[in-house]
């Protein structure tokens, strides 16, 4: 029973495939860097344009960019302390 426990346990060495799909990934989320001057424009941006419609705590706003092992993705996480009134 002892030694049934250890294959359970025991890390076998990486696939050839799991290794290529690291590999893709890491080259993913190379390619989706954005300098750090890009990103601080970007966050002044999406403020610009969301603060006609609502007034966030820009203190707290969190914009990163991630990857995914199929694409990468903007993420936002802002709160918003009140929705304006908006005229037509």
């Amino acid at each position: 029973m002892g030694l049934e426990i250890k294959k359970l346990f025991r890390e076998d060495p990486p696939s050839k495939s799991q290794a290529v799909e690291r590999l893709r990934l890491v080259l993913i989320h190379d390619r989706a860097k954005v300098s750090s001057g890009l990103m601080e424009v970007l966050r002044e941006e999406i403020i610009k344009a969301i603060s006609k419609y609502v007034e966030i705590d820009e203190e707290q706003m969190d914009i990163e960019l991630n990857s995914t092992e199929k694409q990468a993705e903007l993420v936002a996480n802002i709160p918003v302390v009140k929705v304006r009134r908006v005229l037509d």
